[in-house]
């Protein structure tokens, strides 16, 4: 399993706990004596903790870590049936979408990514808002970020914080908000769209067959989604 996968199972994991705890971020960190950017890290899957960390975050929480092998992409399997069994309607709510982008009013943008997937219908793994934003408005892009709390991802690090805001400035299109995970492609004119309605409500997202030519890892996952779908039925 490729490290970055890892990670993203052990951040999943540990955020899965803590809410189920009903625990802030910044709660769980103090009980584990840490900083909260150490659990946004960990829970953004970009690097994974080691054994020792891991084991403080869940000793906080009273659980441990059971280790096990399985067959290749089984827990990704096992995610993509739990998503596709609940209503798109939770996983709105669960992610938290409408609050955000209720937010997001100072500038056009369109949904992208894994997240216009599942608006789609798609039983893809959603982790953050996922927005196609032009580059002429990176600067208003750049002042809600400052008003709303925002820290950029840090590769270098692995966590959020400690590198420039703006959208020009080199590294990863990736931010942690009052409201939420935003990750953005940067692009000079936004992409074509198709209106979708969940609750009453409308949302603008790019088509699922672009998605595929343009959002390598939404392409990834549909890919995977669509070939489990195929097997089933052969």
């Amino acid at each position: 399993m490729p490290p970055i996968r890892l990670a993203g199972l052990l951040g999943a994991a540990i955020r899965e706990q803590r809410q189920s705890r009903e625990l802030s971020q910044c709660e769980l960190a103090k009980l584990a004596g840490v900083s909260q950017a150490t659990v946004a890290r960990i829970e953004g899957g970009g690097r994974g903790p080691s054994i020792a960390m891991l084991e403080r975050l869940l000793a906080a929480m009273d659980v441990q870590l059971v280790v096990g092998v399985e067959p290749l992409d089984a827990h990704l399997d096992a995610r993509i049936d739990d998503l596709a069994a609940r209503p798109i309607a939770e996983r709105i709510d669960e992610l938290g979408l409408d609050e955000l982008l209720d937010r997001l009013t100072d500038f056009p943008q369109v949904i992208t990514g894994s997240t216009a997937a599942l608006l789609q219908g798609a039983p893809v793994p959603a982790d953050a808002l996922e927005i196609a934003l032009r580059w002429q408005d990176s600067k208003p892009f750049t002042r809600w970020l400052e008003t709303n709390y925002g820290q950029r991802w840090n590769a270098r690090w692995g966590e959020f914080g400690g590198v420039w805001l703006e959208p020009e400035e080199p590294g990863e299109h990736r931010w942690s908000t009052r409201y939420g995970e935003i990750r953005t492609t940067m692009c000079d004119e936004l992409p074509e769209t198709i209106e979708v309605r969940h609750g009453g409500r409308s949302y603008q997202v790019v088509p699922l067959v672009e998605l595929e030519l343009s959002e390598p890892r939404a392409a990834e996952l549909l890919r995977h989604y669509r070939d489990r779908q195929l097997a089933s039925d052969g």
